[in-house]
């Protein structure tokens, strides 16, 4: 191979890892300091580059020249530094001591808030920036055209990542830094003021994203797409390095910004796959990556489901509700019965992911994989070997089943934060599968023609068929949960050296309930894909995971209920209230973070502690 192409090649990773580097640099420092799985750092991101493409301009037009456009990079990377430290003060002040997924969720909600109010402040249309005055012609580099900002973005990385070490190792500020990531708790017995060196470290973190966000309004425009397209390899680069290290993300940088450079040439339909399969190599051979610590056992807020006195009359409440559900098509029109079936599909799905995380306390991010597998294995099995859909349906499970099964033998021996990440690299290794091996699966436009049997085809009909295996599965793991499986999967949630010292097999116990949850998540799957006629690799993806949360979320996590309710209220905001206003990420986001605020436990979950409260 020329060894001229080599080298450009090789000097277009380095420019990519550069300016992956700055943005992931600001989020490793935020989570070592913090804790926080900051979600919005993608969202600071992309107003940096919103805000720099709109600033820059204005500046070249007072005065042309290499001053003016550094300065309004600076400014933009100030002004995002400020808008991190809004963000602190309002919202995560308030979370630092919640479980992950609270943080994760309320940080979501920040997603949404922005990427609303950035198209209210910068219009709909995506802003391409102006060319670095000076920087506009090639360099010839072995007889090649090499672009001349890239060469400066390849020493920017450098660059931030010295001033970054001398800011933590000469200065007060980068050493309480480097203590908190040691030890939060001791920092703060030795009277150091917390909220400052919070609201500092998020300010430090928010310009290094603004930074990486306005360096690259010369390469790409600025666009509502940035926020999401960034934080996933940020948050690969972060979880590779070690959550914490600023050396460690520097060099998980370099190697991912080569491998997406010649991997392309290797690989060239395997691209996505490639950086996500790095992740979980590594996470499973070091597991809390190049230079991570391990987390302090015991030390998480995992919650969940509690044992609570059985409710008075439950087999009579559930006849009523079985009864209701059947009556439901009497009075309920076409519309609502889709409506109707879609609830009870995410229900379930909502419930698959409650035995993880309300039982076992493993948080899950990528748990859209099972319930893609499960729709792509019906979807598939219909397409290529024409199986009707009473079939097709146990081979979705069955799939889902096998994929929790390799997914879950690698994750159960992780925790925390890196178990969490590891369930998001699988989801998005299935994802880049599905997207990319467009000969089998379609590619992004998916398979087509997945329809349920004739006996089956009528709204009424579907319907009852969803209800019931719903209904049947919901109750087989409701069983589970309260069976002494569920009581020693609350006891390793609980306290894991307790558990393992009274000679319960944790790891075997996580990873069964990995194959009983992903059996469960691949039988909504699959009658998702039924009900709509199509799978497409949304399913896959993060939105999808981030669904399953929120309804967690909004129903209760400690409740067995809550899913359930969750499913129900998320439907009902979606298909009833947000069609009402243009402004929907607006509100979706803002009643996320107001039940993380107001309401932690949830609908089902605060209705169970009035009533405890009050017997």
């Amino acid at each position: 191979m020329d060894p001229s192409f080599l080298a450009v090649q090789a000097l277009s990773g380095l420019s990519s890892a550069s300016s992956l580097f700055i943005t992931a640099c600001g989020l490793t420092i935020v989570f070592g300091v913090t804790r926080i799985v900051n979600f919005a750092h993608g969202s600071l991101y992309m107003i940096g580059a919103y805000t720099a493409a709109t600033l820059v301009p204005r500046l070249l037009e007072f005065s042309f020249g290499p001053v003016s456009f550094w300065a309004g990079i600076l400014a933009a990377a100030l002004i995002v530094g400020l808008i991190g430290v809004v963000i602190e003060v309002l919202l995560l002040r308030r979370i630092y001591g919640a479980p992950e997924l609270f943080q994760l969720l309320a940080t979501f909600g920040v997603v949404l808030v922005v990427q609303d109010l950035v198209v209210q402040v910068f219009g709909p249309e995506d802003i391409l920036g102006p060319r670095a005055p000076g920087l506009r012609a090639p360099v010839d580099i072995l007889g090649r055209r090499f672009p001349s900002y890239e060469l400066v973005l390849i020493a920017a990385g450098p660059v931030v990542l010295g001033l970054v070490w001398l800011l933590l190792r000469r200065t007060r500020f980068g050493m309480l830094v480097r203590a908190a990531t040691q030890d939060r708790d001791m920092v703060a017995s030795l009277g150091v003021n917390q909220s400052m060196l919070f609201t500092g470290t998020l300010f430090l973190g928010a310009f290094l994203a603004g930074l990486g966000g306005a360096l690259q309004i010369p390469r790409v425009s600025a666009n509502t797409g940035m926020d999401l397209s960034i934080i996933a390899e940020a948050f690969v680069v972060t979880v590779v390095g070690g959550m914490g290290s600023v050396p460690g993300a520097f060099l998980a940088a370099l190697v991912i910004g080569q491998l997406q450079a010649f991997g392309i040439l290797i690989f060239p339909k395997s691209t996505l796959v490639v950086v996500f399969l790095l992740m979980a190599v590594v996470l499973a051979i070091r597991p809390y990556g190049f230079f991570g610590r391990a987390e302090v056992i015991g030390g998480s807020h995992a919650v969940g489901i509690a044992s609570h006195k059985p409710l008075p009359g439950r087999p009579f409440i559930l006849l009523v509700v079985i009864a209701l559900l059947a009556c439901f098509p009497l009075v309920a029109d076409a519309y609502l019965l889709k409506v109707a079936t879609e609830i009870l599909i995410f229900a379930l799905f909502a419930f698959s992911l409650q035995l993880l995380i309300g039982v076992g306390g493993l948080v899950s991010f990528g748990h859209a994989a099972f319930f893609g597998l499960g729709a792509y294995g019906s979807a598939l099995a219909v397409k290529w070997f024409g199986t009707p859909m009473e079939a097709a349906l146990p081979l979705g499970l069955a799939l889902a089943a096998l994929g929790a099964a390799l997914i879950g033998a690698f994750v159960v021996r992780l925790s925390g934060i890196y178990l969490a990440m590891m369930t998001l690299a699988a989801a998005q290794i299935i994802y880049a599968v599905a997207f990319q091996w467009v000969d089998v699966t379609g590619g992004d436009n998916g398979i087509v023609g997945v329809w349920p049997a004739t006996w089956a085809t009528s709204p009424v009909a579907y319907y009852l068929l969803t209800t019931a295996l719903t209904l049947v599965a919901v109750l087989l793991l409701k069983r589970i949960i309260d069976a002494p499986f569920g009581y020693a999967l609350r006891a390793a949630r609980d306290s894991e050296p307790r558990a393992e010292a009274i000679g319960l097999t944790i790891r075997r116990h996580r990873w069964l309930a990995f194959i009983l949850s992903g059996a469960a998540a691949g039988l909504a799957g699959g009658l998702y894909a039924f009900s709509r006629g199509s799978v497409d690799p949304s399913l896959l993806g993060i939105s999808t995971s981030v669904d399953a949360l929120t309804m967690l979320l909004l129903g209760g996590i400690q409740t067995v209920t809550g899913p359930l309710v969750g499913a129900a209220a998320l439907h009902f905001l979606r298909d009833f209230v947000m069609p009402l206003t243009a402004h929907w990420r607006l509100l979706l986001g803002l009643v996320i973070i107001a039940m993380v605020l107001i309401f932690p436990r949830g609908l089902a979950g605060t209705i169970q502690h009035w009533r405890e409260e009050r017997a």
